[in-house]
């Protein structure tokens, strides 16, 4: 996928806010009047009426329709709807800056509002047709290889200790050398998932590189086009909101291990009658060893 088709996939799946922070610029000076209002309080703004915005921002109706229409909205109505909607999911990561003034009850609700708004911008972006390949692909797969450093490490963990639902031996080797090696050995229905929220980590490069040299093939999960992406042969993009000037947050990781579980049931739910059985019992098994262990009284 290139930077441009991935940009306009980005542009229409934005919601209301964050179109009308993309088209600010472009706005004509009356417009910008009304988006000032809009961005500045969204919640207040969803209780104006056409006359009250355009009272607000010192604007004509007429002009409030111009910018309704400027902002990808059939009609006042319609913006209506769609600011409400965007509300529902949470204010975006724009509205939701941490401050030093924040008290803990303002900090957890714009962490929680930036997760939401994040992980909704995920599932918009991510592509059916890339996870329905990726499905087919693991289907067929010998075996599965997942790699990440950092914090992609831990998604490719994560991915490992699923192993029961993809059907197939899979591992998830810390060590750039182990990865490398593993990677060399791939086979023709070998797949390796490959994970770095940015795409440019050169040690996941390289062993992504090895991997297609090899013959197998390389599911990427990214958050964005990047390098990584543009070697796989199934590029997963999986954009989220990340600002990590001060803040590092969780939110590329935790749309990840999202993924992650999409991939894991996807190919569960297509395996024999058989394979499911076989989980219900390991999973059966497994809760009864920890109620045993929870009940179990050392003697003195």
């Amino acid at each position: 996928m290139t930077l441009d088709v991935e940009q306009a996939s980005e542009e229409s799946t934005d919601t209301l806010l964050e179109r009308v922070t993309r088209q600010l610029p472009h706005l004509r000076r009356s417009e910008q009047r009304v988006a000032a209002i809009v961005l500045d309080d969204p919640v207040g703004a969803a209780q104006f009426t056409m006359a009250g915005l355009a009272e607000a921002a010192e604007v004509s109706e007429p002009t409030v329709m111009r910018f309704c229409s400027s902002v990808g909205c059939e009609g006042f109505q319609d913006f209506k709807i769609q600011l409400a909607q965007t509300l529902a999911l949470g204010l975006p990561v724009t509205h939701s800056t941490i401050t030093d003034a924040d008290s803990p009850a303002d900090v957890a609700e714009k962490i929680f509002d930036h997760t939401i708004s994040s992980l909704d911008r995920a599932r918009r972006t991510l592509a059916p047709a890339a996870v329905a390949q990726a499905i087919d692909a693991i289907l067929d797969a010998s075996d599965i290889l997942f790699v990440g450093f950092g914090a992609s490490g831990i998604i490719a963990q994560d991915a490992q200790q699923k192993f029961p639902l993809f059907g197939v031996p899979c591992q998830a080797p810390e060590d750039f050398h182990q990865q490398f090696i593993a990677a060399t050995m791939s086979g023709p229905r070998s797949v390796t998932v490959a994970i770095s929220n940015t795409g440019h980590t050169e040690q996941t490069l390289t062993v992504a590189r090895a991997a297609r040299k090899a013959g197998g093939t390389v599911i990427s999960l990214t958050g964005r086009v990047s390098p990584l992406s543009e070697i796989a042969d199934i590029p997963l993009i999986v954009r989220t909101f990340e600002d990590t000037d001060v803040y590092t947050p969780s939110t590329s990781r935790l749309a990840g291990l999202v993924v992650i579980d999409i991939l894991a049931t996807g190919v569960a739910l297509r395996r024999s009658p058989e394979h499911t059985d076989a989980i219900r019992r390991m999973k059966s098994e497994l809760a009864t060893m920890r109620h045993a262990d929870e009940t179990t009284v050392e003697e003195p």
